[in-house]
């Protein structure tokens, strides 16, 4: 990654402090308050550069940054925010972790950190740990909690992660179902393709995972599972934990290097913009990953769908949303083809959320993390889904999935809610499946 200061400084002096960011960025719509802007932010990584301190203020501003990167989108000069902020987050997280840095965070939340890293990247500690949810969601005693202003007493990141959590008893989550290592073509292969797993992925969505890997071979691909992939290293890449995303992207990048694939196809949308970027992250070991990463509907776009659609729903047609997950649509820029994968689809109207380009509140950790924050926005996006009138919401990113459903569910509203390549699943195959609410607890 890019840590030289003078490199870093380079790159920070592309900001031209026109504002164009400001109405883009989440947390200044919250606050209105410079500092919590990319451009604020962008000023105090200058000052750090020519030696000011990093205090717990400057850390405080840096960790409220959701890293969506509307304003990449949103910038006329190509500020290469998304280095800016990782570097910054770095510095604060090795602060942190100094015995004489800028001071030790409350205990609370070094806590909430030490568990968060301890268990998501990690598939199989992370589905041990959803028996005692399990247990406490059979028994009623998840919904009380999460009702409780108990939990959040304790740790704000225990109060969300109550209000988060998927129902792991309905829907295949934490079932450890696991796929072939190689999932044959239907028909003329026309692609050998690798697929991530993923580690919240495999383990509370299952069925996205199964439901990629039956489209793809549906439109002629060998798909290639290997089973000793763990995380790609996103969720602590984009933490400031550089040390440990390297180490998972190494593993990453040679599981897959030993795959001979033509292509290794993400259905996550912050996993697949953080392995594109491996190329800064470990310099030294993305030959055999150079190029070959591609989000699901972003392949399936290149490669040109064959296999027939059929609507998901025998009733008659489905108004649905289509959700922009932050590390889709801004990071990686792929709005347009979700959208024409979704309208080929008989039977299915979508329809635009206002303000679509504005964060959920999910943002990997950060609704665990910042709990209030992410909630307001998580409401705010609340809104739009329910003002759009859609019956059904669309996203390509497990944690937007969590966070927009949680927020419906909390008020008493529950629509249908399905990752992409499970409605294209349900198209191919004939089947209503999306007709299912998400089930919360």
């Amino acid at each position: 990654m890019t840590h030289d200061d003078d490199a870093l400084r380079a790159l920070a002096n592309d900001c031209v402090h026109c504002g164009f960011c400001l109405p883009a960025c989440p947390t200044y719509q919250l606050w209105g308050e410079e500092m919590d802007s990319p451009r604020g932010r962008i000023h105090l990584l200058n000052q750090l550069l020519d030696g000011a301190p990093l205090t717990e203020a400057a850390a405080a501003h840096f960790d409220r940054c959701l890293g969506c990167m509307a304003c990449m989108t949103a910038c006329p000069s190509g500020v290469q925010y998304d280095q800016l902020i990782e570097a910054a987050r770095v510095r604060t997280e090795q602060a942190h972790e100094a015995p004489a840095g800028i001071g030790q965070r409350a205990f609370r939340d070094r806590a909430a950190r030490a568990v968060i890293f301890a268990l998501f990247p990690y598939p199989r500690r992370l589905r041990a740990a959803t028996g005692p949810l399990r247990l406490l969601q059979r028994t009623g005693l998840a919904r009380r909690l999460a009702a409780s202003p108990l939990p959040a007493r304790i740790s704000p990141t225990l109060g969300a992660a109550l209000l988060l959590a998927p129902s792991v008893g309905r829907t295949g989550a934490a079932r450890g179902v696991r796929l072939p290592e190689r999932v044959r073509a239907r028909g003329p292969r026309r692609a050998v393709v690798g697929m991530l797993t993923g580690c919240v992925q495999s383990v509370f969505f299952p069925r996205v995972n199964s439901a990629t890997a039956r489209v793809l071979a549906a439109e002629g691909c060998d798909v290639v599972i290997p089973r000793g992939q763990g995380c790609c290293g996103a969720l602590s890449l984009h933490s400031g934990r550089e040390a440990e995303a390297t180490r998972l992207a190494t593993a990453t990048i040679e599981t897959f290097a030993r795959a001979g694939v033509d292509a290794i196809v993400v259905n996550s949308a912050g996993c697949g913009s953080a392995m594109k970027d491996y190329e800064r992250l470990v310099p030294d070991a993305t030959g055999a990953l150079a190029g070959k990463v591609r989000d699901f509907a972003e392949f399936l776009t290149e490669l040109g769908p064959v296999a027939a659609r059929h609507p998901v729903r025998a009733g008659g047609p489905v108004r649905a949303a289509y959700h922009d997950a932050c590390h889709l649509g801004h990071a990686q820029r792929i709005t347009r083809q979700p959208r024409e994968l979704l309208r080929a689809v008989p039977g299915l109207e979508l329809v635009e959320l206002a303000d679509a380009g504005t964060c959920c509140g999910s943002a990997g950790v950060y609704n665990l993390l910042q709990p209030e924050a992410a909630a307001e926005l998580g409401e705010r996006k609340a809104d739009a889904v329910l003002a759009s009138g859609a019956s059904l919401l669309i996203s390509g990113n497990p944690g937007c999935t969590l966070q927009i459903s949680a927020t419906l569910a909390a008020r008493g509203q529950r629509i249908a809610v399905a990752h992409i390549a499970e409605i294209l699943d349900a198209s191919i195959r004939r089947s209503n499946a999306v007709n299912v609410p998400f089930p919360t607890q």
